[in-house]
C-alpha cells in the first residue's frame, strides 16, 4: 500500500535525528491532513486551505521540537 497524501506531504520517514517528538508530531499533522482528504467533496478550497495550514503548523511544531 502506498503512502497517504498526509504521509507524503509531511514526510513521515524523513527525521535524521530518530526524534521521537518529531515523529509523534509528522503523525499526527499526517492524520489531520488525511481526515481533510476524507471530507475533500464538501468544499475542494477549504480542504486545500485547511491542509496547506495543517502542513505549515507542522513544520513549526518539528523546528519548536529541535530547537
Amino acid at each position: 500500500m502506498g503512502k497517504t497524501i498526509g504521509e507524503k506531504r509531511v514526510r513521515t520517514e524523513f527525521n535524521p535525528s530518530d526524534d521521537n517528538a518529531v515523529s509523534q508530531i509528522k503523525q499526527e499533522t499526517a492524520k489531520l491532513i488525511n481526515k481533510c482528504e476524507e471530507l475533500k467533496e464538501k468544499d475542494p478550497r477549504l480542504c486545500a486551505l485547511a491542509q496547506t495550514a495543517f502542513e505549515e503548523a507542522g513544520m513549526w511544531a518539528v523546528k519548536l521540537a529541535t530547537a
